[in-house]
């Protein structure tokens, strides 16, 4: 067994007492901050539910990390300070570990999987400095860990645990315990993200010990459920693969001391899909403006999930926003998956027959109701394959719209829970098709408001079909269109006159080099 695989000594068993006197006495405030409690007040009133906000994407790194490696890494003894340390990460207890390093004094090696955000491995290095060497190894944590175990064994460093260490434990209960002194009113619950189990058994602890009443509750994504397959099992059981969207929770295999601590103190653990993290993520930023990583938005969404199971309390709830270290390049499917999560958008396949009119017959079917996505290009010289996406209220909503479509004699397939479908299908819908004859591609801009989508159909002339069709609500003022009009050679002046008219600012991209080589036969 390497090191890095032993159990923590018996004497770190964290009894109730030593966890409470370990925490009081945690060094955190050395280089970490209180961060705020805040309320949600937008998501409060949605929900009906007074929601809290534990603001630690504040901390100096964007995230409670920070509190455990350095709290672990103050109390190293002369000579380990010496021999430096080595840590394994996805990125968030990296940074907390550069930062600790960098203050201290210690060298420090990290070893980060290949997968982690590079805002955070960029982060590392600039926190660390010269003190600190960044190594990079496998695909997930656990792979990190491996190849850290290996380096320490040649070189003789001390392991910083993320996760799995008395000292780390103590210093992210300092979390709970702010909660506590920062909200001394009855309180309903507290949800707390869950990776490797740190975060959560520290919180639980503490506030069990002085809180009893108050519910602490776990939350994991489904594809990185380790804690909770654990608990189920009644011992730590280790995941082959885990989901790499929340990075910092994708942990193939929780600690022993820290399924230990939230098998005795934890209510209940949650598990959230990515659509409902992509909710939370816009929850987060529509209350205080900051975009939280998936793994920071864990706990609002099983929040949500909870209050939706349950209803709401009389007291309050608080959800730990655990971080911010978010990869840009990740903003554009946080917003495409949100509308989703909350069950504001539904998705569908719709077959309507290749004819005149079917189209307007499909937006009577909508009822005024706006269109996220259209998507659609002649294949047959029968049906018509369209990929829809509408907006909605709730989720009961769905059914409505299938049983509309159903009513005007329109085939179905509701795609809203098909992961498929909405990660890469709704971007394959075309190609080149032999029954696009005399077809003019245009793109065309006009304001974004309900209906607006429908009255540009409504301007169509009747005799010209459409042969491709592609609309996506990204928010803005005015929405882009790009269409595929059927208009024979001798009816081009008659087109032109209907396109001066229509009023909508246009441009005829017919002899795109890409639209003749992909679209073109």
């Amino acid at each position: 067994m390497n090191a890095l695989a032993q159990p923590p000594p018996r004497d770190a068993d964290l009894s109730e007492h030593e966890l409470l006197r370990r925490t009081l006495r945690a060094r955190v405030y050395e280089v970490a901050r209180e961060t705020a409690l805040e309320a949600a007040p937008l998501l409060s009133a949605r929900l009906g539910q007074r929601v809290l906000l534990k603001r630690e994407d504040q901390q100096p790194v964007f995230s409670f990390k920070l509190r455990g490696a350095y709290n672990r890494m103050a109390a190293l003894d002369g000579a380990q300070r010496a021999r430096g340390v080595i840590a394994a990460s996805a990125g968030n207890h990296a940074q907390g570990v550069a930062l600790a390093a960098a203050r201290l004094g210690i060298h420090a090696v990290i070893v980060m999987p290949v997968t982690a955000p590079q805002v955070k491995v960029e982060a590392v290095r600039r926190l660390g400095g010269a003190q600190v060497e960044v190594v990079l190894a496998g695909d997930s944590y656990s792979d990190a860990q491996a190849a850290a175990a290996q380096l320490q064994r040649e070189r003789g460093y001390t392991f910083v645990h993320p996760f799995d260490d008395p000292a780390v434990i103590a210093g992210q209960a300092t979390v709970g315990m702010e909660i506590l002194r920062q909200h001394p009113g009855p309180l309903h619950a507290i949800f707390v993200p869950v990776g490797g189990g740190g975060l959560l058994a520290g919180i639980a602890g503490y506030v069990k010990a002085l809180r009893p009443e108050v519910k602490v509750i776990g939350v994991q994504t489904v594809d990185s459920d380790a804690m909770a397959r654990s608990l189920d099992a009644g011992e730590p059981v280790s995941l082959p693969e885990v989901g790499l969207f929340s990075d910092g929770t994708a942990v193939k295999r929780v600690g022993d001391l820290t399924f230990a601590l939230c098998q005795r103190y934890v209510d209940s653990l949650l598990r959230v899909d990515t659509d409902a993290l992509c909710a939370a993520i816009r929850d987060v930023f529509q209350d205080t403006r900051c975009v939280p990583e998936p793994a920071g938005a864990l706990a609002l969404a099983g929040l949500k999930q909870y209050v939706a199971a349950h209803g709401a309390s009389e007291y309050p709830m608080v959800a730990v926003v655990s971080g911010a270290n978010l990869n840009f390049d990740r903003l554009r499917f946080v917003a495409e998956r949100a509308e989703v999560g909350e069950q504001r958008e539904a998705v569908f396949a719709v077959t309507i027959p290749e004819e005149r009119g079917s189209f307007r017959r499909f937006c009577a079917a909508l009822d005024q109701r706006s269109i996220t996505e259209f998507n659609y290009r002649i294949g047959s010289a029968s049906e018509a394959h369209i990929f829809v996406g509408v907006q909605t209220t709730h989720r009961e909503e769905r059914q409505t719209l299938i049983d509309a479509f159903r009513a005007h004699g329109f085939g179905v397939l509701d795609l809203t829970d098909d992961e498929l479908a909405k990660l890469h299908l709704r971007h394959m819908i075309g190609g080149r098709s032999p029954l696009a004859r005399d077809e003019r591609l245009y793109r065309f801009e006009f304001p974004e408001r309900p209906g607006a989508l429908t009255r540009f159909l409504g301007h169509m002339h009747p005799d010209w079909n459409i042969s491709l069709f592609h609309y996506r609500n990204h928010g803005a003022d005015y929405g882009r269109i790009l269409v595929g009009i059927q208009v024979p050679p001798d009816e081009r002046a008659l087109f032109q006159a209907f396109l001066d008219t229509l009023g909508y600012p246009h441009r005829d991209e017919s002899g795109n080099p890409a639209y003749r080589l992909l679209l073109r036969e």
